[in-house]
């Protein structure tokens, strides 16, 4: 436990650095907090740490998130969004790695994305035909061929923490074609505001729980390249 002397210049130098504020700015790492690579403790919002708590309701139990893996940028948050398409549409930025679901009075729930590869991504205008929970992952022909391992998931793999939808999705059509890619959950916490999946639009678990919550099928969804 902090001593006297020791708790007095830790709350004297939380005020010169500007850290105690009306909005909660955090609280020093403690037990159930985070630490970086180095073991040093990293200042997380209570409410974040609340957003991605584990999920021991869940079917598969969600592990928290390790938010010191993630630029802070990247966690769920209510932003001003001005946008040309209408409330409850949804606009992948890929350039900027970030996932909006438009909302009215000027605002939008941004969440953190990690998406695809360079040659796989996908872009346009489509609507969520159909979502999952725990959803059965079947990889494409075209993926098997690629990566022969994959033969054992032709008619499906299980769902779980290692399937890679993850606890949800959300199946993208253009019209009644199904494009193949989907908004998915993902624990690769790492891959989160990076280029790396096989065209899909990754999200972390405990986002796409709440953007699944959120949406209806039918959603439009704008994925732009630029």
């Amino acid at each position: 436990m902090l001593n006297r002397r020791l708790f007095l210049a830790s709350a004297a130098a939380a005020l010169v650095t500007g850290c105690a504020s009306s909005q909660r700015s955090g609280q020093l790492a403690g037990p159930g907090y985070p630490a970086d690579g180095l073991g040093r403790a990293v200042r997380i919002s209570p409410e974040y740490l609340q957003m991605y708590r584990a999920m021991p309701e869940e079917p598969y139990p969600i592990p928290a998130v390790d938010l010191s893996k993630i630029d802070p940028v990247y966690y769920r948050q209510l932003v001003t969004y001005a946008a040309p398409e209408p409330a409850g549409t949804i606009i992948v930025d890929t350039p900027n790695r970030f996932l909006y679901l438009t909302m009215e009075g000027g605002q939008a729930m941004r969440y953190g994305v990690g998406i695809g590869r360079e040659g796989f991504a996908w872009g346009g205008r489509a609507r969520i035909a159909r979502k999952a929970a725990w959803p059965k992952w079947t990889p494409p022909a075209e993926m098997i061929d690629r990566q022969p391992e994959l033969e054992k998931y032709r008619n499906g793999m299980p769902p779980g923490l290692d399937n890679p939808l993850g606890a949800r999705a959300l199946y993208i059509f253009e019209g009644n074609r199904d494009t193949l890619y989907r908004l998915h959950g993902t624990s690769e916490t790492l891959s989160i505001g990076k280029a790396v999946s096989s065209g899909c639009v990754r999200l972390l678990q405990q986002d796409i729980i709440d953007l699944y919550n959120r949406v209806p099928n039918g959603t439009p969804i704008v994925v732009r390249q630029a």
